[in-house]
């Protein structure tokens, strides 16, 4: 995107606490402002950052703060580029991320690319593809209480550690099962690698639209994990006389669940757009981000 004056504005996002994006940051910076693009950073973070005077500051509470910015490069690790998210949905600017904590499977590049990060960025060689999100609902009484959404998964868990939550698990509109547990994790594909693996769900390509149910230590025979339509409608309803649980939306937001709420999700009417520099394969990325062990792979037979 390119405003009225014809300049390209690149919106630059970096956790400060680290000093890898502080660096990482300072590269990148300089590298746009030398081939002619403007850097628009957040003037809280601008204090922990050595940056050049032209840096436009913004205000996060100012509306519209990636207004006329094309991308959003975002340096840090899965929770900075969850932040980022929240940006890149409320605006619809694509988010490039460059990883620099553990896994970091929504980033694009490593820190050892951010000479081709900038590069990509400057050229404008990068595509920009659509991921899934989820809208959800919580409702009391059957009055809607809170609104929310989330990239990679809306988790009902339990507060109080000697007791679990009881659930009755529901899917357009039927009633799937109940039981105790510790939680459950309703991902989209993308949050598939999330949360929603670590609770034992399986993984699921980034092109496939599906909405995921995966229980958290469930007591019952019948917990596994469900994948459904993706206009489907799910649903967790919290037991009456239960112990109240809390629902986490991509472990960012948090909003507290008395007994007999219910929790609804959906796919998500507004996507989070990210900026992809390569043609890799969603399977090589999985081997990388998870050193797979493939030694021995011989291919098919030619």
């Amino acid at each position: 995107m390119t405003d009225s004056t014809g300049e390209r504005t690149v919106f630059l996002l970096a956790h400060t606490g680290r000093p890898a994006a502080i660096r990482s940051a300072e590269l990148v910076v300089k590298g746009l402002l030398r081939c002619g693009l403007g850097v628009r950073v957040f003037a809280h973070e601008a204090v922990d950052l050595p940056l050049p005077p032209e840096v436009e500051l913004v205000t996060e509470s100012t509306p519209g703060v990636l207004d006329a910015c094309e991308l959003l490069v975002v340096l840090g690790g899965d929770g900075t580029l969850l932040r980022g998210a929240e940006l890149a949905r409320a605006s619809g600017v694509p988010m490039l991320g460059v990883n620099l904590g553990r896994v970091g499977f929504l980033a694009e590049a490593e820190r050892d690319d951010l000479d081709k990060v900038v590069d990509r960025v400057v050229s404008r060689s990068y595509e920009v593809e659509e991921r899934m999100t989820l809208d959800v609902v919580v409702r009391t009484n059957g009055d809607v209480v809170h609104r929310d959404w989330a990239l990679n998964e809306a988790a009902v868990q339990k507060v109080s550690p000697e007791r679990m939550l009881e659930v009755v698990l529901e899917i357009d509109g039927r009633p799937v099962t109940g039981f105790g547990c510790d939680g459950i994790v309703c991902a989209t594909p993308t949050g598939s690698t999330a949360y929603a693996f670590s609770a034992g769900g399986p993984v699921v390509w980034p092109e496939v639209e599906a909405l995921l149910m995966v229980p958290i230590s469930a007591h019952a025979l019948f917990a596994k994990p469900l994948v459904t339509s993706p206009t489907s409608v799910l649903a967790v309803e919290v037991q009456a006389g239960t112990p109240h649980g809390v629902l986490w939306c991509d472990g960012r937001r948090m909003l507290e669940l008395p007994s007999g709420a219910r929790v609804e999700v959906r796919r998500g009417a507004v996507p989070v757009r990210l900026a992809r520099l390569h043609h890799a394969s969603f399977t090589d990325r999985l081997v990388a981000k998870f050193a797979l062990p493939v030694s021995g792979w011989r291919g098919a037979p030619h």
